[in-house]
């Protein structure tokens, strides 16, 4: 890396509005609204399908990243979902796995461990119990929440992230992002974040669109995890309740400069 985290978050945000990358998003019913807007806001584009010749149609044409977040899954949109991946890689378009509830229920883990071995991706960003179950661990998920905390899944990420060569971001009150080698841990943000429905799917999204401008996915994984975590500690300095902390967080980060997450972003390296 030649530059710090923070320094890597602000070039990664100068460059997304610069280029306002299209991301594909497969992502899950509950979330689609606010996924768009968090894309909207941080300077992407976004787009939604659910037809499979339609994903192989746009990511050979326009698109610069994909997102695939197994929340609401089902046998065909894993079928669309698995088509897609396999596209993406075709085209050289990077793509993100959020793997909603792995390691809590059967069919979706056993259909991420198939999308991760067939069309493996450039980034996997969940929470602890997530990654912890993709990396071969015990995990303790409760539906879509980690009952693990993320510093508790530090190993499971680099073990997953040399196993696959994705970049893996561990998302909690601490975040994690790892490329195998090179982990760093990133301590922006807030609690509230956590009672926001959306907050972490977006960041996948977000995700998608820094590995579309960025160097690499470790630094797409830093920079996600700056930005998210940044607006929304700011965010929540004024508004303390879910409501007001959405529409805060959208108008944060439209606001938010590259020199903020220069200035603010705090990191330390973990051996």
């Amino acid at each position: 890396m030649l530059y710090t985290p923070s320094e890597t978050a602000a070039i990664v945000l100068q460059k997304l509005r610069d280029s306002r990358p299209l991301v594909l998003c497969l992502t899950n019913n509950v979330v689609q609204n606010f996924t768009a807007n968090v894309l909207l806001s941080a300077g992407a584009a976004p787009v939604m399908l659910q037809h499979a010749g339609e994903c192989e149609e746009i990511l050979n044409t326009c698109t610069q990243a994909l997102l695939i977040n197994t929340g609401t899954l089902t046998e065909q949109q894993a079928d669309i979902m698995l088509t897609a991946a396999k596209a993406a890689r075709a085209a050289g378009v990077p793509w993100v796995l959020d793997p909603v509830a792995a390691g809590v229920l059967r069919f979706r883990t056993e259909f991420c461990h198939k999308l991760i071995a067939e069309a493996p991706p450039a980034m996997i960003r969940g929470n602890a119990s997530e990654i912890m179950a993709l990396a071969g661990e015990k995990a303790a998920g409760r539906g879509v929440e980690s009952a693990n905390s993320s510093s508790q899944a530090v190993k499971a990420a680099v073990s997953l992230a040399q196993r696959t060569g994705a970049a893996v971001l561990v998302t909690g009150a601490k975040d994690y992002a790892t490329d195998g080698t090179n982990t760093w841990m990133l301590t922006n943000g807030d609690p509230i974040m956590e009672r926001v429905t959306g907050m972490g799917c977006s960041m996948g999204a977000l995700a998608g669109a820094c590995l579309a401008v960025a160097d690499s996915a470790l630094d797409a994984a830093i920079s996600t995890a700056a930005i998210m975590g940044l607006v929304g500690e700011r965010a929540a300095h004024k508004n303390t309740h879910p409501g007001s902390f959405a529409t805060a967080f959208l108008d944060g980060l439209d606001a938010l400069m590259p020199a903020d997450l220069a200035s603010f972003t705090r990191y330390n390296a973990v051996e």
